[in-house]
């Protein structure tokens, strides 16, 4: 876990006012001591990280990645965004790593686009190539494949890395703070985050591009149950993506509802469940996951916990959905449909896990007030059942609120808003000289939400009515 020793004031005060806009300098007395080591974490994670995992997502560390791109490749990126902007298609580069002082590099490694609102072109327009007198570059998020052209190879045990930018996230922080808030409460299912600088080199220009502070994200894959064994009993089972739409209600077995993602210059193939195991296996897979849709939405009171106590870790559903709630994550499973992988592991038991959390933290669309929103009444409860229907019982929803308030207890090094702001700070302080970029986009660190949300007013380090981490924890019920 990261723990780390509580800022003084005047470092506050430096960090606050030399970076940030609009923020109010947190007084001395509403800055409590540092928790007692024992009390800090409550539920500490179950699990010891890999070696892999400790080095790469390192956030103590803002680790240089460097991407060298022919201009032939480069230019096939742009001109397969331009075919189909949702492609999945890799060019071939090489890839270095530099952490301290530690230079690694790997040849003929897989590079695409990826994300979803965020993925972009990221140089130029439509039918331009790569200019390299005066290029146009933008800020883009990409898959690096370390196996896509060598079948053995690996970057510390890992075959994937994403990388992220921080769109419409001027704090470069939600959801840093999201996945480093599950990892201290014991979420081992979520992935691992952490912070780098990015350059990409098109081979033969002048210079490199510097693409800025990018997010690093474990993506969810072999490796990634691979390095959860020790919970999940095989890395055998059956994993799915699930995109927008998954309900977890509708048992349709159609094409468009459960599938494999096939996309393409050609093609959008992308199933509201997304297999992510060997074709062969897909139909019994599809079986599966109707048989635990239906017994969930069939069953009621005690057949209902007997069921899903049987075939759940409820403890850490529950705890999964604690933080979720708290992080004013909305564009999610129960209130969007969307957002989470899941897993069957070798005894048939489902795992839920959570992904992609840049819209939390104040960020809000979809329902009135994510700051707000009472977190036992959170999504579509009848369109979205899982949550609600597990809260139904007496014993889970005590469970579940116990956790919620264990998360915003000032005992704790979790939720609390001065604890919360000074991990914030502690990691702006490490990024911050690194913001400037090529791209010319995103240049400062604000303390905003994003500008499309349906909520301007909350801020992250300030000390009034607006601070979102104090207004969610009002809205948290105690029994």
């Amino acid at each position: 876990m990261k723990f780390f020793r509580i800022y003084s004031l005047s470092l506050l005060m430096t960090l606050l006012l030399g970076s940030c806009r609009n923020e109010t300098v947190i007084p001395e007395s509403e800055i409590p001591n540092q928790p007692a080591e024992l009390l800090q974490q409550p539920y500490q994670t179950p699990y010891a990280l890999s070696a892999s995992q400790k080095y790469i997502y390192d956030i103590e560390a803002v680790p240089e990645i460097s991407l060298e791109i022919s201009k032939e490749e480069w230019n096939k990126i742009l001109n397969y965004y331009d075919q189909n902007p949702q492609n999945e298609e890799y060019i071939v580069g090489k890839f270095g790593f530099d952490k301290t002082g530690v230079v690694e590099s790997l040849d003929s490694i897989g590079v695409r686009l990826r994300g979803n609102t965020s993925r972009r072109r990221p140089e130029g327009f439509t039918g331009q190539q790569h200019n390299s007198v005066n290029p146009d570059w933008k800020h883009a998020s990409f898959t690096v494949n370390f196996k896509k052209y060598r079948k053995a190879q690996k970057f510390h045990d890992s075959e994937k890395l994403i990388l992220k930018w921080f769109k419409d996230d001027s704090n470069y922080v939600r959801e840093v703070y999201s996945y480093d808030l599950f990892e201290r409460f014991g979420v081992w299912t979520a992935p691992q985050s952490s912070y780098c600088k990015l350059t990409i080199k098109i081979t033969g220009d002048a210079k490199p591009a510097y693409f800025g502070v990018y997010q690093m994200v474990e993506p969810v894959d072999e490796t990634y149950l691979a390095n959860r064994t020790s919970f999940y009993k095989s890395t055998t089972g059956n994993l799915w993506k699930a995109n927008y739409g998954a309900d977890l209600k509708n048992t349709s077995t159609s094409a468009d509802r459960m599938g494999i993602e096939n996309v393409t210059l050609t093609s959008n193939y992308s199933p509201v469940y997304d297999y992510k195991g060997k074709k062969f296996n897909l139909e019994a897979s599809k079986s599966q996951l109707v048989d635990f849709i239906t017994q969930i939405n069939s069953k009621s009171g005690a057949d209902l916990q007997s069921y899903i106590s049987s075939k759940m870790d409820v403890a850490l559903f529950l705890k999964t959905y604690a933080v979720n709630v708290t992080l004013g994550m909305w564009d999610d499973y129960w209130s969007n449909s969307n957002n989470f992988y899941f897993y069957f592991d070798s005894d048939d038991k489902f795992y839920f896990i959570p992904y992609d959390y840049d819209n939390t933290l104040g960020t809000s669309l979809l329902m009135v007030d994510s700051g707000l929103q009472n977190p036992l009444q959170w999504g579509k409860s009848s369109e979205n059942p899982l949550v609600a229907k597990i809260l139904t019982i007496p014993e889970y929803k005590t469970q579940y609120i116990k956790y919620l308030n264990n998360l915003v207890d000032k005992k704790y090094d979790l939720f609390y808003t001065t604890y919360s702001q000074q991990r914030i700070l502690k990691w702006r302080s490490k990024i911050a000289n690194y913001i400037s970029n090529d791209t010319g986009e995103d240049m400062t660190i604000q303390d905003l939400p994003a500008n499309w949300g349906n909520q301007s007013r909350y801020r992250l380090l300030s000390n009034d009515q607006n601070n979102f981490f104090s207004v969610k924890a009002n809205s948290i019920p105690k029994n």
